[in-house]
Parts: C-alpha cells; sequence; structure tokens
C-alpha cells in the first residue's frame, strides 16, 4: 500500500514517537494539573517540556501555547475568542472550513468578512485596498491543503504589525514541512496540528498566542486552578485547556519535534525533490489537468478528464492500492476559484516517508487508468 494522504494525517512516525508513546502508557498517565501527588506532577513536567520545545521550534519565545485536540478546534479557539460584532476580518479563499465555518456563525451576529481571491502568494499585495476602519484581524493559511502554495508570511505579518491588525496563520500543512519564525513573521495566533507533519499520534494541537492578547472563552470547566469561582479563570494557558489534557499525545508531539530538529534540513530537502519529481511527472500527463503551481508544497492536485475525482481515487485503491483523498478537502472558496466545486480533486500529499519508487507507480497506475478507460470508451463506440 503507498500512501499519499499526509495532509489529512502522516501515516509512519518516527520510531523515537512510538516509544515516547509506549514510555507514556507505562509511567504518564496520571492527570497533569489536578493533584499535588509525584506521579501527577510528573506529567506535567512532561507537558511542560513539550510548550518549550514548541516555543523552540516556532521561535516562540514570548508566547503562550493553549492545547487542543487539532488544529480546527485551535482555529475556533482563535476566531471565536477574539472576534465581536461589528468587527471586520480579512481572509484569503484558500482557507478551510475550521475557518470558514466559525466565520460564518460570527456573520449571524454582524461580523464582516472580505475574501481575496488572488492566488495565495500574492495574498498580501491585496490587503491594502481591502482594510476598512474596523478591521480587526487578516487570516490566511500558510500552505493550501488543496494546491500546496504557500502565503508570503513575512509580508503578511509586516503589514498587520504597521495597521495594528491581529494576524492568524493556519499552520496545519506547514509545521514540520517549512522553516518558520513566529516572532520576525509578526504572527500574533498560530494553528497547529500534531498529527501531520510533526508527527505525533493524534489527539494534540494546538494554539501558539502572542503574549497580552486576550481572547474570550468558547469552552467551561475544571482547569485545576480557581476552583471556588464559577466563571472561568483568564490565565493562559490553563484557563483554556479544560478537562483532562492528552497527555501522552503531548508526549508524542514532543518526540516528533525533536526528531524533526534532528532531521530538518534533510527532510526539507527530500520533501522539496520528491514534490518536484511528482509535478514534472504529472505534466507530461496530458489527460491530467494539475490544479498545484510549479512550486507548491508537499500537495498537488489534479484531475483526469471526464472523471470524477472520487471514481479515481477509488480505481488507485482498489486495483493498485494507492491512497490519495478526493473531493473538496473541507476548502469549498478554493475550488470555486478553481472551477472544481462540482468536481473536486485529487490530492497527492507527500512526507518525507515516500519515496521516488511510489511517484513512479503512482504514475504508472494513472497511465493504465487512462488507458483503460479509453480502450473501454473505443469498445463502447465500436
Amino acid at each position: 500500500m503507498m500512501y499519499f494522504d499526509n495532509s489529512a494525517t502522516s501515516l509512519t512516525k518516527p520510531n523515537s514517537v512510538k516509544r515516547a508513546v509506549l514510555d507514556a502508557l507505562e509511567n504518564y498517565t496520571a492527570n497533569p494539573g489536578r493533584s499535588g501527588h509525584k506521579k501527577s506532577m510528573q506529567v506535567a513536567e512532561k507537558i511542560f517540556d513539550t510548550r518549550e520545545a514548541l516555543k523552540r521550534f516556532f521561535n516562540a519565545k514570548n508566547y503562550e501555547v493553549i492545547f487542543t485536540k487539532n488544529c480546527s478546534e485551535a482555529l475556533n479557539l482563535a476566531i471565536l475568542g477574539s472576534l465581536k460584532p461589528k468587527d471586520h476580518i480579512i481572509i484569503s479563499c484558500y482557507e478551510h472550513n475550521s475557518v470558514l465555518r466559525a466565520i460564518e456563525h460570527l456573520k449571524k451576529d454582524g461580523l464582516e468578512v472580505s475574501v481575496i481571491n488572488s492566488d495565495l502568494a500574492d495574498f498580501s499585495n491585496h490587503l491594502e485596498q481591502s482594510i476598512k476602519p474596523n478591521t480587526k484581524m487578516v487570516i490566511c493559511t500558510l500552505v493550501s491543503n488543496v494546491t500546496g502554495e504557500y502565503s508570503d508570511s513575512q509580508s503578511i505579518g509586516n503589514f498587520c504589525k504597521t495597521h495594528n491588525l491581529i494576524y492568524l496563520a493556519d499552520g496545519a500543512q506547514a509545521s514540520g514541512h517549512i522553516k518558520l519564525d513566529l516572532m520576525n513573521s509578526n504572527i500574533d495566533l498560530y494553528c497547529f496540528a500534531g498529527h501531520k507533519g510533526m508527527m505525533s499520534i493524534s489527539g494534540v494541537g494546538g494554539l501558539i498566542i502572542k503574549k497580552g492578547l486576550k481572547l474570550n472563552h468558547i469552552m467551561f470547566g475544571g482547569t485545576g486552578t480557581e476552583s471556588e469561582s464559577l466563571d472561568q479563570p483568564n490565565d493562559i494557558p490553563e484557563g483554556y485547556e479544560v478537562g483532562t489534557l492528552p497527555s501522552i499525545s503531548i508526549i508524542s508531539l514532543k518526540a516528533g519535534i525533536e526528531y524533526i530538529e534532528k532531521n530538518f534540513s534533510k527532510i526539507i530537502d527530500k520533501e522539496q525533490r520528491l514534490t518536484q519529481y511528482l509535478i514534472k511527472n504529472l505534466k507530461k500527463l496530458k489527460f491530467l489537468t494539475i490544479y498545484s503551481k510549479d512550486d507548491s508544497k508537499n500537495v498537488i492536485s489534479f484531475n483526469m478528464k471526464n472523471l470524477d475525482s472520487s471514481y479515481l481515487a477509488d480505481l488507485l485503491n482498489n486495483k493498485f492500492h494507492i491512497c490519495v483523498r478526493a473531493g473538496l478537502h473541507c476548502a469549498p472558496l478554493i475550488h470555486k476559484k478553481l472551477n472544481t466545486l462540482n468536481t473536486g480533486t485529487v490530492r497527492v500529499s507527500l512526507d518525507y516517508n515516500n519515496s521516488f519508487e511510489e511517484i513512479d507507480r503512482l504514475i504508472y497506475a494513472l497511465k493504465s487508468i487512462y488507458s483503460s478507460l479509453s480502450l473501454a470508451k473505443a469498445y463502447k463506440e465500436c
């Protein structure tokens, strides 16, 4: 089985991550932040170490880390926790439904939204004409989960800093795949998923928030602090991490970060070479329409002429044991721009564990499918 669905979740986890999970299951299953005994304190220390590893990895010294169960929850906290009725925000047309549905909910109370329909790399050049007196926030994904295009975080961050706007970056597809410096990019709110490029097991994501920013609560419950008060505590991160934390997933995330830090140059280099090799060979197949740019990161979308994307994905899965994803990928606005809202696209998403041989087999499979369909069509016409 060849796995090309790493944008959804990475399949292969490093051995160090697996060992960290087993160690956590053996030694770190007590509830952190709820008790004062030694076992609880040991788990709390492991979680603290993961927060510090994230700050180091993203150059986020002047930030706090709020753990969530995934990137979608982090985006909801960042958006619902920051915006008020009558605020205005600017977004790209590449955003995921974790962004779009949260702001659609707020639009019912009067939130104003401007959507920039340019290519992602050109997004920052259209901000000036979109800003209003009540603009509060700019939201832009760093890497598209449909096309692999990437935004200019430095330019966006500089614009937001100049105009005193909050910059929220969706890093679901970027974390672990590109070098990112939150402080120098002036990113105020950064959302990530652990189980994708950061190679943790599922169950953990997070919001990295610049110190001094305030958030409204979107969840309420036990925090292990101020238990005598019925009001939700506002201290970050404890007041926003409601209930028991996914300790084992968080511990696995630290192991994933350490693996990436140790191998980052090799990871980025191989992923870039794999992506360029895939694009070059896909472009040779004239029966495909390719929607990604030549410099896209890890994620490539295409369609086969006159064939539904879901049907093609099923053929790849059932006939050739190749895992891809088909459909809208939870990002409808970019499909409207690409004119694929009715068909979706086939998405191939790579990571460090893929090989050039696997790409060759994918190309062979696509050629075989097209040849078979052409023969079947010719036979039917006869």
